[in-house]
């Protein structure tokens, strides 16, 4: 099963374009979808997940139109929104075995099957009876995602689902994900790069409402390969090199300024060679995209 998005567009009521005319074919496994905050990602995922209208475009899952029929794309979806309340006091069992009821699951023998299943894949069944306020962030997000999987879904759409996180829980989170992403499309939404780079074997970069580059992430990329010339300036000298060259990002290192500089010549003996990585297209596609805006 593919999903397929073809020429969507939405517009809220303030004026603001969040999608123009997006276009992507996304496969079974992790689909990385990459951008800074205010990028139009958690409107794409709404839209997806059936919570708000769309103004233009077409989206198919298989043979289901998202847009048309969105109770059958209900019941096939699993959605971890950026941020999702809980009920404080309520166990994450008992919340676990009330959503798969509302599921349409009836029968109890068959919920506690699936909810015992469910809290030994997220690693939270030695605290399946203490309250869901009780829970660390990343527990929250392992029962997000026990939650999301209920009724075996067939797309499931994490947005933002690391932020906030520390390493150990990012590393537990992002193995989940991995596993889950074995037989199901997942959507992986971020502004973490390192999130796609380690997830995904698919991606796009979505800027300002727009699909700026979309692919695999090694094949992106070694587009920018042998292009990438970093230095080390002082803050002062920043906007003299931003005036003459293509700088794409900068971080602050021992107290002194490393500039990233898109070039297909060394800018000057100064510069040395830097191997590139995912942050460097990223950061290449964006800055692009906000120069000719800005234009």
């Amino acid at each position: 099963m593919q999903l397929h998005i073809q020429d969507l567009s939405k517009t809220y009521s303030n004026g603001v374009q969040a999608l123009k005319g997006v276009n992507l074919t996304i496969p079974s496994g992790m689909f990385g979808l990459l951008g800074p905050n205010g990028a139009g990602k958690s409107s794409l995922m709404r839209t997806l997940a059936t919570l708000q209208e769309a103004d233009e475009g077409t989206v198919t899952l298989g043979e289901i139109d998202v847009l048309k029929d969105k109770e059958k794309v209900r019941q096939i979806l699993g959605y971890l929104p950026q941020e999702f309340g809980v009920y404080p006091k309520v166990s994450s069992y008992t919340m676990l075995d009330h959503i798969a009821s509302l599921k349409g699951i009836s029968s109890k023998g068959e919920r506690k099957d699936l909810v015992e299943s469910l809290l030994t894949k997220t690693n939270l069944w030695h605290v399946r009876n203490k309250s869901l306020g009780t829970y660390s962030g990343g527990m929250k997000q392992r029962f997000g995602i026990a939650q999301a999987l209920i009724g075996e879904p067939q797309l499931i759409i994490v947005d933002e689902p690391t932020a906030g996180l520390d390493p150990a829980e990012r590393v537990r989170f992002h193995n989940l994900l991995s596993e889950i992403g074995e037989n199901t499309i997942v959507i992986l939404s971020t502004h973490i790069v390192e999130d796609i780079s380690n997830l995904c074997n698919n991606m796009a970069i979505i800027c300002l409402g727009e699909v700026v580059a979309k692919g695999n992430p090694a094949e992106l990329t070694q587009a920018v390969k042998g292009r990438i010339w970093k230095k080390s300036v002082q803050k002062q000298e920043l906007p003299s090199y931003q005036a003459d060259l293509q700088v794409i990002s900068t971080h602050l290192k021992a107290g002194k300024t490393v500039i990233h500089v898109l070039s297909d010549e060394r800018p000057d003996a100064t510069f040395e060679a830097s191997v590139a990585n995912l942050e460097d297209v990223y950061f290449a596609e964006i800055t692009s995209r906000m120069e000719t805006i800005s234009a």
